[in-house]
């Protein structure tokens, strides 16, 4: 059974750094697509950053891009979200997510979440 276990969220204050981390367990392979999705109260689950790792893109939200950098390890089964220059609106549940299967991204894994809590 695969498992999403996310690590790192927190409280900072605005204008800091969190480093969110997940690992998968329970798969072996290298991942399809791996990615951080964030929901905050009220608000739709948004995309913030996608990495393919069968073709080596990046994607980011208009709304982190430049401040947020997403990276997977050699073994592709854990990717991380460096997260700088923190907003308050930034503040939300972050959620990892992993696809295995080759063809479009298609998210069918999915750890508890991490909370993020950015303070002005």
């Amino acid at each position: 059974q695969v498992q999403l276990v996310e690590s790192g969220g927190g409280s900072v204050q605005a204008g800091g750094s969190l480093r969110l981390s997940c690992a998968a367990s329970g798969y072996t392979s290298s991942s399809n697509c791996m990615g951080w999705f964030r929901q905050a109260p009220g608000k739709e689950r948004e995309e913030v950053a996608t990495i393919y790792t069968g073709i080596g893109s990046i994607y980011y939200a208009d709304s982190v891009r430049g401040r947020f950098t997403i990276s997977q390890d050699n073994a592709k089964n854990t990717v991380s979200l460096q997260m700088n220059s923190l907003k308050p609106e930034d503040t939300a549940m972050y959620y990892c997510a992993a696809d295995w299967v080759t063809g479009p991204c298609e998210y069918t894994n999915w750890g508890q979440g991490t909370q993020v809590t950015v303070s002005s």
